[in-house]
């Protein structure tokens, strides 16, 4: 088994190179996001310190373009269309199979439904140079290092741990497209309710006021695509006299607050409820969607 050959290299290499390339890409995704959601944030569809995607991204892009390597412009262009359509498809796959947006590019320029960019496109036309040119005799080091039975004893024991991890995450990630209707309708719920009052002149009026409502923490979810709306809300202003509104405004405050952080404990406990794998995956995807809402918002841009 170990010595069957894909593509002209062995099968012992490309399981060695798969997951020491799924670690490295999990460490740079977990870095990355981390940065920017600024709190640890541990990437990847597993529990487990790998991300998958990026270790078959990168074996495939070398097993395929390994002919042309040695032409950098073909090299780059290759490397611009393959990862670009492994990562559309994959997209695809996953809001149909889990029937949620895991990633979206639809606020990126020149994006295509959301699942695919220019920009991350041309970034990995660098990638599958830097690939060729620097991370795979890096990683040929690497599996130099230890001898080919502790090598095949490695990988068949991270294999089964990760079998494991990936059939838990699996079926508990089945459970976040129910999870995220159901936090999209409270979103809508709140929405509608600020709607019904119709006590405010202006988006700007409501978002000042949401300032003082401490059920709305600044920074979530809820917060944040409620702020999205708030916009339409500018429709359903100056109906009433304003010193009736100022009057109604100062009565309901009490009121609006309460529904808020009511409405705010409900979407709290539907983003912590479940086991740890579903609880990882949301916290790893801090902007996953459910596939609806990914679908309403690439309508509207």
């Amino acid at each position: 088994m170990w010595e069957r050959q894909i593509l002209g290299v062995d099968l012992y290499h490309i399981l060695n190179w798969l997951f020491i390339y799924s670690f490295f890409g999990w460490v740079w995704e977990s870095c990355y996001v981390s940065a920017k959601e600024k709190r640890w944030v541990n990437r990847g569809f597993v529990i487990g310190p790998v991300c998958t995607i990026y270790g078959l991204g990168a074996v495939s892009v070398y097993l395929i373009l390994k002919p042309i390597s040695g032409n950098l412009f073909w090299l780059y262009l290759g490397g611009v269309l393959f990862p670009t359509i492994l990562e559309y498809f994959t997209a695809v796959l996953m809001e149909h199979i889990f029937h949620a947006s895991w990633w979206d590019y639809s606020c990126n320029k020149y994006n295509f439904q959301g699942r695919i960019c220019l920009g991350a496109s041309l970034g990995w036309g660098i990638f599958s140079v830097i690939l060729f040119y620097g991370f795979q005799p890096m990683v040929d080091r690497i599996v130099a290092l230890y001898s080919v039975s502790v090598g095949k004893v490695l990988v068949t024991a991270a294999s089964l741990v990760y079998a494991v991890d990936f059939g838990m995450s699996f079926m508990n990630a089945m459970q976040i497209g129910e999870k995220l209707r159901n936090m999209d309708a409270v979103i809508d719920e709140l929405y509608e309710y600020m709607q019904s009052t119709r006590l405010f002149q202006s988006a700007e009026e409501l978002k000042e006021r949401l300032e003082n409502y401490h059920g709305l923490e600044r920074g979530t979810e809820l917060r944040k695509r409620l702020e999205a709306r708030l916009d339409a809300l500018a429709a359903f202003g100056g109906e009433l006299p304003l010193a009736e509104r100022k009057a109604a405004q100062e009565e309901l405050k009490v009121q609006i607050e309460e529904r808020i952080a009511g409405l705010q404990s409900r979407y709290e406990q539907l983003r912590s409820w479940g086991s740890m794998f579903t609880r990882r995956t949301i916290n790893a995807y801090p902007h996953i969607k459910s596939h609806a809402q990914a679908l309403r918002d690439r309508k509207k841009k």
